[in-house]
C-alpha cells in the first residue's frame, strides 16, 4: 500500500498566486495525498477560494484560524496531518506535477528521512536555477548526520528551508515552529536535522519560489534581523552538539552580518536610531578574536572583518575596489545562478 503525503501550505494574502499553486498540487501523479489548506485568517478572498478546492477535490482540507503567522499557520496544519510523510509548500509557490512522486521513490529507495530536490528561483519572465555545485543530471548525494549538519551551516548546498523537501513524519514530530519572527526555519531546522540518519538530495528541480518584485533594500525593516538572532542561537546548538562545526558557523554569521549591513546602511531610513547597525558592530566587536579565526583561510571575508574593525567605511572601500578589480578582470568573477527564460505567451 503507498505512503500517504500530507501537503501543508500557509495561506496569507495570496489570492494572486492560490489557484496556481493549489493546482499543481491536486494535479500529481502521486495520488495518495491529502492537501491541508491553513487559511491564516487571511483578509481577501482566500478563505473563500480554500472551501471551493474542498468542495471540488475531497483530498483537500480546509482550516480557518485567527492570524498568528506562518510559523503558526505550519504548526496547526501539522495537527491535521494524517500522512506517513510531510511536505512543505509555501501558497505563492508551486510545483510540477510529478514532483511528489519523484520525492517519495527516492526517500524509500534510498530508506531516507529527508529527501531535498532542487528548485528553481522564479521571476516574471525568467527562472535562476543553482548549478553552482550540480548540475541536473547529477547522480543523487546522500549525506550523514554529521556532513548534512556541516552542509546546513554551510547554507549553500542543504538549504534551510522548510519547503520543497520530503520527511518522513517522526523526524518533526514534537518540534514546532517558533512563533512571532521572521526566518522561523532558521530556528527550526537544526534541530530537525538532529534526527536525521540518511539526506538525499536530488538536483532535478521540483519546486518553484516565487521571487516577489520588491527588493529586500526597499522591504528591510529590523525585523529581518530575526535571521542573525536565528543564526546566534543555532550557534549555541552547534557548540553544544557540534564543536567541530563551531568556525563555520562563525563564517556564515559574519556573511550575513556584512550583508546586513550594507542594506541597512542603503536604507538609512529603517535605522534612524542606530541601534541596527550598532547590534552588528557590538556583536562583530565581542566575538572578534573568534571570528578572525574561523576567517583565517578565506582571504576575502578575512580582508572584510580587518578592515570592518578599523572602520565599516573601510570596508565598504574594499568591497568597491574588489567589484571594479572584477570588472577589468583582475580578480575573477563571482560564480553566478544559471538564468533560463521564460517561454513568452
Amino acid at each position: 500500500m503507498p505512503s500517504k503525503v500530507s501537503i501543508i501550505v500557509p495561506v496569507y494574502k495570496v489570492e494572486k498566486y492560490l489557484h496556481r499553486c493549489v493546482d499543481s498540487l491536486i494535479t500529481q501523479t502521486y495520488g495518495d495525498i491529502e492537501i491541508i489548506l491553513v487559511n491564516d485568517g487571511s483578509p481577501d478572498e482566500c478563505g473563500k477560494i480554500i472551501e471551493e478546492y474542498k468542495i471540488r477535490d475531497h483530498r483537500v482540507k480546509a482550516v480557518h484560524k485567527e492570524n498568528g503567522g506562518l510559523s503558526d499557520a505550519r504548526n496547526e496544519g501539522m495537527h491535521y496531518a494524517t500522512g506517513d510523510y510531510i511536505y512543505y509548500v509555501d501558497s505563492d509557490d508551486w510545483v510540477p506535477e510529478d514532483s511528489i512522486k519523484i520525492l517519495v521513490h527516492a526517500l524509500e529507495f534510498y530508506k531516507a528521512d529527508i529527501v531535498q530536490a532542487a528548485f528553481y528561483y522564479s521571476y516574471d519572465d525568467y527562472l535562476l536555477y543553482d548549478n553552482r555545485y550540480f548540475m541536473k543530471n547529477h547522480s543523487p548525494i546522500i549525506l550523514d548526520n554529521e556532513e548534512l549538519m556541516s552542509e546546513l551551516v554551510k547554507n549553500e548546498v542543504v538549504k534551510n528551508f522548510a519547503w520543497g523537501k520530503l520527511y518522513r513524519r517522526q523526524v518533526l514530530e514534537g518540534l514546532l515552529f517558533k512563533k512571532g519572527v521572521l526566518f522561523e526555519d532558521v530556528f527550526w531546522a537544526h534541530l530537525v536535522m538532529q534526527r536525521v540518519h540518511t539526506y538525499v538530495i536530488i538536483h532535478e528541480p521540483l519546486y518553484y519560489y516565487q521571487q516577489r518584485n520588491d527588493s529586500i533594500v526597499s522591504t528591510f525593516s529590523s525585523r529581518n534581523l530575526d535571521l542573525l538572532t536565528g543564526l546566534i542561537e543555532r550557534h549555541e546548538f552547534i557548540k553544544r552538539n557540534y564543536p567541530g562545526l563551531i568556525d563555520e558557523s562563525y563564517r556564515h554569521i559574519l556573511k550575513v552580518c556584512f550583508s546586513y549591513y550594507l542594506i541597512i546602511l542603503r536604507n538609512w531610513k529603517i535605522n534612524k536610531t542606530g541601534n541596527d547597525t550598532s547590534n552588528i558592530e557590538q556583536f562583530i566587536k565581542k566575538h572578534y578574536k573568534y571570528l578572525k579565526k574561523a576567517v583565517k583561510k578565506d582571504k576575502y571575508l578575512m580582508y572584510q572583518l580587518k578592515f570592518f574593525r578599523i572602520h565599516p567605511l573601510f570596508m565598504i572601500i574594499y568591497l568597491g575596489l574588489a567589484k571594479v578589480l572584477r570588472k577589468i578582470r583582475l580578480l575573477p568573477e563571482q560564480n553566478h545562478l544559471q538564468r533560463i527564460e521564460k517561454a513568452k505567451g
